[in-house]
């Protein structure tokens, strides 16, 4: 089975490699090199040699009809239908077995530094995984239904873009505003609220920019490749932020909590940087370390009267206004 499972998972690789537009043609070493680091984390031909990704290019012809065909003028494999993807393929029970041994073996690291990020995501796909090796589970067991507000479509090539380094012309269209053309250097996709978006920086206003996925109405690869920012660091820009907005200084936050919310804080955080303070008479109060940002305060609001802020003063008066302006029915300007 380890063979087959294999098998199949260099079959998903070489489908990539044959659809990146970044690197199109790959030579047969260039896919052996590919499925070995991904399988063993080596390209030395120790474990996979050029006559298995002949045996590979064959079965994927014979037995997914996949349109592959080589082209001696560069040298390099590619799809004769540029639509085609194995992936729209249906999985056989073998691969199906494969992705629930997958998915058993990712939900073993779900807590490790490098995976804690994703934490929710993989119990989210080992449950659905387990739950379909049941028959008639899905009968019994609902899932968090995630709404699509659109722009996913753009993540693989944006993905690309990032790992290639390659600038970006996009038509961006701001709530209430014209389309406008902005030509950027794509750094890091982040998801927050069930919304992609797009960290980047924009070279004619030397700022770092965030855009939403679902405000981008195109997108071209430029020939220009850019330099990483050296002051650009993924694991620390988002340290601080509560949401997507990051770059303001941080500022120390002091909560009351009621017992019943202390208890929902103490299990899901608001933040990373969320530290028990001690008890008082109805409840616990904690520390914040983050950005106040727009969405921080409609967290709070969302606790209605359970959290109250005792500083600073200028986030109990944000609260207090908005507050009033519910109780009025009024909204803001």
């Amino acid at each position: 089975m380890p063979h087959i499972k294999n098998a199949l998972i260099r079959y998903r690789i070489i489908d990539r490699c044959l659809r990146n537009k970044f690197r199109q043609y790959p030579s047969k070493n260039d896919l052996r090199e590919a499925c070995e680091d991904a399988l063993f984390g080596s390209i030395d031909g120790e474990h996979i040699c050029d006559s298995t990704i002949e045996k590979d290019l064959f079965a994927m012809r014979v037995e997914h009809d996949a349109p592959i065909k080589y082209s001696k003028a560069e040298r390099g494999y590619y799809y004769d239908d540029p639509d085609y993807s194995i992936n729209e393929i249906p999985l056989t029970d073998d691969e199906r077995e494969a992705i629930a041994f997958a998915s058993k073996t990712l939900l073993q690291f779900k807590d490790s530094d490098v995976f804690k990020q994703f934490g929710s995501a993989i119990e989210k796909i080992a449950d659905k995984v387990a739950v379909s090796e049941t028959d008639g589970g899905e009968e019994f067991i609902q899932f968090e239904s995630i709404q699509s507000h659109g722009g996913s479509e753009f993540l693989p090539i944006l993905l690309g873009a990032i790992k290639e380094r390659a600038t970006i012309q996009m038509e961006y269209q701001k709530f209430n505003e014209e389309i406008e053309s902005r030509i950027i250097h794509p750094l890091l996709l982040k998801q927050f609220r069930n919304r992609w978006y797009l960290i980047s920086f924009e070279p004619k206003k030397e700022a770092y920019r965030t855009f939403a996925l679902d405000r981008i109405d195109d997108i071209s690869i430029q020939k220009e490749k850019f330099d990483r920012p050296k002051d650009f660091d993924p694991d620390n820009f988002f340290k601080h932020a509560f949401g997507i907005t990051s770059g303001d200084k941080p500022v120390r936050i002091v909560i009351r909590a009621s017992e019943v919310a202390s208890y929902y804080l103490d299990t899901l955080p608001l933040h990373q940087s969320q530290k028990r303070l001690g008890e008082f008479e109805n409840g616990f109060r904690f520390e914040l370390l983050l950005v106040p940002t727009e969405e921080f305060y409609r967290e709070l609001m969302s606790y209605s009267g359970a959290i109250a802020v005792e500083e600073p003063i200028n986030i109990q008066e944000e609260l207090k206004n908005r507050a009033n302006r519910i109780l009025k029915g009024t909204t803001q300007n």
